[in-house]
């Protein structure tokens, strides 16, 4: 069942009135494609419980705020620091959206390497749209999926990146969205498109942080295409605050011996949802799904997936694991599907969540679907609190209690940050792992001065 009622009738408004402003107006291909997607949503509505797929999750702060749709001024709010994972790197390529509107005098993109190109959805579409209308809507399918027909219709930001045949790309590239520095609830709709062409090779960080305070609702949607024996390492980072609706869902397809590689750290925001389809649809594709999440308060965190094995001969290996405290939920739904003809498939699948609260609450729905004879899968869910004895055994050799929390925790999530096959990148999210423990996971303060005493 979907939901029909004044935040769906919202959107609908918004997106008449916001039409004639969006990036590629006046596009046959787009506008057939902004109008397809603004029916589907009006005829799907808002998801609710009753949804299978959304039956963990509930869309309230939609239901009870109005998000009115960002201007330029809300772009041009002021913002003291840039959330990075590689301060102090000049040389580290990355473009930065504030609230929805692309900001140059923040981005840093003179330094690209040949054969690679970044630049914002609107830049692309203004010198290319015909190259960008090959790729655009034709991975992410609507059907059965309003935030993404939502996403299509009101699509007013995002990134377009492309790698040439056989480039590869040696440092990494930074996307970075800053949100909450607005005086009212505000919504923007980032649209990403990748495009990987045959034997290339990059690495992309993409950041979605909150600053403010403000409430703010983000439906972000990536687009990846991974070409014949080419490499993706896609890594995200969501730190939104704690008023944030962020809804992202990524949708991939991976060649004939690709790889796509991608890491999702989730780490704040009122309502989190992550969503990933992944079509591996060459012999010899790979991808690799994993992710982790640190959850407080009354935060709720989302990650749902599907990987689709169509072909021979494909892989897989999905790890996420979760921290979380007080009263926040989490929920994980991780389905595996293989198709009658991807005969020898291979497919990993394991969520694990650590309870450091007796009011957390996790819900996990692992599946495999199989319907070829020669594969072999597996599946595993586990939730469960701290191991009181190794817990005992650490204090017993003089550890205090917070130091040994944080030790415990920090080995707990190290599992699913280990599958991050970049080294700097794997160790920023190890650091970010510490930065964000819960309270009782840090070492007190009169241990610390004891300790530098010594």
């Amino acid at each position: 069942m979907r939901q029909h009622n004044a935040s769906v009738d919202g959107f609908l408004a918004d997106f008449e009135a916001e039409l004639p402003g969006l990036p590629g107006h006046g596009l046959t291909w787009l506008d057939s494609l902004r109008r397809s997607g603004i029916e589907q949503f009006r005829d799907l509505g808002l998801p609710t419980a009753k949804v299978e797929e959304w039956k963990y999750t509930r869309l309230r702060p939609l239901d009870d705020t109005h998000f009115r749709p960002v201007t330029e001024a809300d772009g041009a709010a002021s913002v003291d620091q840039i959330p990075t994972l590689f301060a102090g790197d000049e040389t580290v390529p990355r473009i930065v959206f504030v609230n929805g509107c692309l900001r140059s005098d923040l981005s840093r993109l003179d330094n690209l390497e040949d054969g690679m190109t970044v630049e914002s959805l609107s830049d692309a579409m203004a010198r290319d749209p015909e190259w960008v209308g090959a790729y655009m809507g034709r991975i992410g399918r609507l059907e059965s999926k309003p935030l993404l027909a939502l996403n299509t219709a009101m699509m007013n930001s995002g990134v377009v990146i492309h790698v040439q045949k056989n480039v590869r790309v040696s440092r990494p590239v930074e996307v970075i969205f800053v949100a909450g520095l607005t005086d009212g609830p505000v919504a923007y709709y980032p649209r990403n498109l990748i495009v990987m062409e045959e034997g290339s090779e990059a690495t992309l960080v993409k950041h979605h942080a909150g600053l403010g305070v403000g409430p703010y609702f983000a439906n972000a949607v990536t687009e990846i295409d991974v070409g014949d024996n080419a490499r993706l390492r896609d890594y995200r980072i969501q730190t939104e605050n704690m008023e944030a609706t962020h809804l992202g869902s990524m949708h991939a397809r991976v060649g004939r011996d690709g790889t796509y590689e991608t890491f999702c750290m989730s780490a704040g925001g009122r309502l989190s949802r992550t969503e990933a389809f992944v079509r591996l649809e060459g012999s010899g594709a790979h991808c690799g799904l994993n992710g982790a999440y640190l959850m407080k308060g009354r935060e709720h965190c989302d990650n749902t997936t599907l990987i689709e094995h169509l072909v021979p001969h494909t892989t897989c290996r999905e790890v996420f694991k979760g921290v979380l405290d007080d009263e926040s939920r989490g929920v994980f739904q991780g389905k595996i599907v293989v198709h009658r003809e991807a005969q020898q498939t291979d497919g990993h699948q394991l969520s694990k969540t650590l309870l450091l609260s007796d009011s957390a609450e996790m819900d996990a729905k692992p599946e495999l679907e199989i319907y070829a004879d020669d594969v072999k899968c597996s599946h595993g869910a586990t939730t469960g609190q701290l191991d009181t004895t190794a817990l005992f055994y650490l204090r017993s050799r003089g550890i205090p209690d917070a130091l040994a929390r944080n030790l415990l925790v920090q080995s707990f999530v190290a599992e699913a940050v280990e599958e991050i096959s970049d080294p700097a990148v794997r160790q920023a999210m190890t650091d970010l792992v510490v930065h964000r423990l819960p309270a009782q996971c840090f070492l007190s303060e009169e241990w610390t001065k004891e300790q530098a005493a010594q």
